[in-house]
């Protein structure tokens, strides 16, 4: 099973390029019980909508923001997510003590794939490769 991250995410709804053509080949052959996102991908979504609307100096720019936004929202509404609760909460507090050097929320991306045995799709190799026993793959990657 797979969990998309916020960066694959992205790709599958604001791309239309040779990435987004890669990753929905593969993903085309998956049922989509089979393909998850988590709850931190959600944050990170909606909070970066949201700033993009406090940042607007112009009204059209809030438009497009809220639009944004709302759409984020009911494309979330037909997902499956998978959320962080204490197995998760476990599973990064653990990885938090080995001292791995990746941001906070890309920890509990890791946590959450760890804790539910899911595959991570991501293009942040660089950071993931330092989790131990995380499964990733870049499927945007020619």
């Amino acid at each position: 099973m797979l969990l998309l991250d916020s960066d694959h995410l992205s790709v599958l709804w604001y791309s239309d390029g040779a990435e987004f053509e890669r990753l929905y080949s593969r993903l085309a052959t998956h049922t989509a019980a089979d393909v998850f996102v988590s709850i931190v991908t959600i944050d990170e979504q909606l909070r970066g909508w949201l700033a993009f609307v406090k940042k607007a100096s112009r009204i059209d720019g809030v438009v497009k923001g809220y639009a944004m936004f709302q759409q984020v929202l009911e494309r979330f509404v037909e997902t499956q997510v998978v959320g962080f609760d204490d197995a998760e909460a476990d599973v990064f507090t653990d990885l938090r003590s080995q001292k791995i050097r990746i941001g906070t929320m890309d920890l509990r991306i890791a946590s959450i794939a760890n804790a539910n045995d899911l595959t991570l799709l991501t293009r942040n190799t660089v950071d993931f490769v330092r989790v131990p026993s995380l499964r990733f793959e870049d499927w945007t990657a020619a």
